[in-house]
């Protein structure tokens, strides 16, 4: 059987690279952070990493991860409710509910996994789950796992929310769902709007914080503190992989019944391991840390209003972004690559993005400022874009 399946893989991986849609990775030999060396022995200014707030090589973390690493060893082999929590495990969750003034926290592997654990256990064929439609792919993942009802709204539609909410009345309860940032564009999503609606049609809402927790609002608590919703939200999800250090790990953090349900009945969580103790001790000192400064996000906010206005000086296409996320729009596939690569040849880490990762005809640069960034850092990066996109007939 394998003979005739493996022609069809060989046949479909050739016709993903003649589209123009292959993905390669190349590969870093030195720490995360604004400049690193890949295998080719070329050092280069990372402009394409979650790092947002150039907390990966933080010598604050190593040193946390350091002594939980002696003291308390590499891993737990174990589910939380068997044997797998320790006391940096709660200690943790509770740090995260501080932050975003919430009433409790529950930990995962991942925030792919907090996703797709946390409507089944939730809502049933009775209720309604409403989505916006450029919600991350593990939301979408966890709603398929889910009976309940669905709606899609358009990106931040209100209209479109209004009418799925007038609908969803015949169901018992309803969730809204929307990231706080949306990774491929740069947007936040109207929260005060959506808070209105959901109180106008009696509904519940759920945000995923991953791109926005420490980039958006003053001190970085997300959407929920940019329009003053904080502790008002049902549910928040969020993960420690991208400004809160770069580890791994995802949370999901709200109301506390909801959180207790989750322990009990969410999956990803009673089957997969406990994050390792180091990468807990490693959060409680970034959340430790970030609770007594914000310089981190000042610094990133205008990093990242610098880089925005340049390019925009320059004449690119740039989606409207209210986050470290700026979508340099080019459209096409193929030409995604090529600038990606002339990129790299004047010392430019970017990744071109193109379907399936975002929609056909809309490829793009995703360029991800971060606070660890210098202003030299910016300016060679936005004249290595002049310069390649006259090249390539991108801006004249």
């Amino acid at each position: 059987m394998y003979t005739n399946f493996q022609e069809f893989l060989k046949k479909e991986l050739t016709s993903i690279e003649e589209a123009g849609l292959y993905k390669k990775e190349r590969v870093i030999v030195t720490p995360q952070q604004s400049n690193i060396k890949i295998s080719t022995g070329q050092e280069v200014l990372n402009f394409c990493a979650n790092n947002y707030l150039g907390l990966s090589n933080s010598p604050v973390l190593v040193d946390a991860a350091k002594k939980a690493l002696d003291q308390r060893g590499f891993g737990m082999s174990s589910v939380r409710f068997i044997c797998g929590t320790q006391d940096l495990h709660l200690e943790l969750e509770k740090k995260i509910a501080e932050y975003f003034g919430t009433e409790d926290t529950i930990l995962y592997a991942a925030c792919f996994d907090a996703n797709g654990g946390v409507f089944e256990p939730l809502l049933n064929e009775e209720d309604a789950i409403i989505s916006d439609s450029l919600n991350h792919a593990s939301i979408i993942d966890g709603v398929r796992l889910c009976k309940a009802q669905r709606y899609r709204y358009a990106n931040a539609d209100m209209a479109e929310l209004e009418n799925c909410l007038k609908v969803a009345q015949a169901q018992r309860f309803r969730l809204i769902v929307t990231d706080g940032v949306f990774s491929m564009d740069g947007n936040v999503a109207p929260l005060d709007k959506i808070y209105e609606l959901a109180q106008k049609y009696n509904a519940m809402i759920m945000v995923d914080e991953s791109h926005s927790a420490g980039v958006v609002g003053h001190t970085g608590r997300g959407t929920t503190e940019l329009f003053d919703l904080k502790g008002k939200v049902e549910i928040i999800t969020g993960t420690l992989g991208k400004a809160f250090g770069g580890a791994i790990g995802g949370f999901t953090t709200g109301k506390k019944e909801i959180i207790e349900m989750l322990r009990q009945r969410s999956r990803p969580y009673l089957f997969s391991n406990s994050i390792p103790p180091m990468v807990a001790a490693a959060g409680i000192a970034m959340f430790d840390m970030m609770s007594k400064t914000n310089e981190l996000q000042d610094r990133l906010h205008a990093n990242t209003e610098y880089f925005v206005s340049g390019m925009l000086a320059a004449g690119f296409d740039i989606k409207p972004t209210q986050s470290a996320i700026c979508a340099v729009m080019l459209y096409d596939a193929k030409l995604s690559q090529d600038v990606a690569a002339k990129m790299l040849e004047e010392g430019i880490y970017v990744i071109g993005f193109y379907f399936p990762v975002v929609p056909r005809e809309q490829a793009r640069i995703r360029v991800q400022i971060s606070a660890g960034h210098r202003k030299e850092d910016l300016d060679k990066c936005i004249n290595a874009f002049i310069k390649v996109g006259k090249e390539l007939r991108v801006i004249k």
